[in-house]
């Protein structure tokens, strides 16, 4: 499931019929999910996704399932390993701030992390061997992850010794 030889096609389904009828697919749930609806007096379009992470607790696992779907399938398509991480990232960050109420529904209509994912994967299939981009960006995620980690946790002890000091524990 690694990088294809520059020239060879990465796709592991030995039909490309098949391949092209999977993405066709995928093409039609990110847009259900992502495009489907335009917003009236503007040319912006959302999705199934916002809307569905309206309804409390439950509202936001469909989307989840259906986007994890999609990777899943481009996992069966053989895209590098780069690539689903970089969509597995897309799909986390949808989920987890997607997940927050109304602010996250808002975020996933920006987002859109299904039609970045199929784009994605299209982007793998036309040019299998830009995957080095992939790699920059999870290169850079990670770094801005711990970055943020250690932003977070700094921050929470500051929290702390100033909770502990206004309760005159020390």
């Amino acid at each position: 499931m690694g990088d294809a030889p520059s020239g060879e096609s990465w796709l592991s389904v030995a039909d490309e019929a098949e391949a092209q009828e999977t993405l066709d697919r995928l093409h039609g749930i990110s847009h259900l999910l992502d495009n489907a609806f335009r917003i009236p007096g503007t040319q912006y379009r959302i999705g199934l996704d916002p809307i569905l992470g309206l309804l409390p607790v439950v509202g936001d696992v469909p989307g989840a399932v259906l986007a994890a779907y999609i990777v899943v399938e481009a996992a069966y398509l053989g895209v590098p390993r780069e690539t689903l991480a970089r969509m597995l990232f897309n799909l986390v960050v949808d989920a987890t701030i997607g997940s927050l109420p109304v602010v996250g529904d808002a975020f996933d209509a920006v987002w859109k992390a299904n039609a970045r994912n199929v784009g994605l994967l299209e982007a793998r299939r036309l040019d299998p061997g830009d995957a080095a981009t992939d790699r920059r960006f999870l290169l850079l995620a990670v770094v801005a992850i711990v970055g943020f980690i250690l932003a977070l946790g700094a921050l929470s002890a500051l929290v702390v010794v100033w909770a502990v000091g206004r309760l005159g524990l020390v």
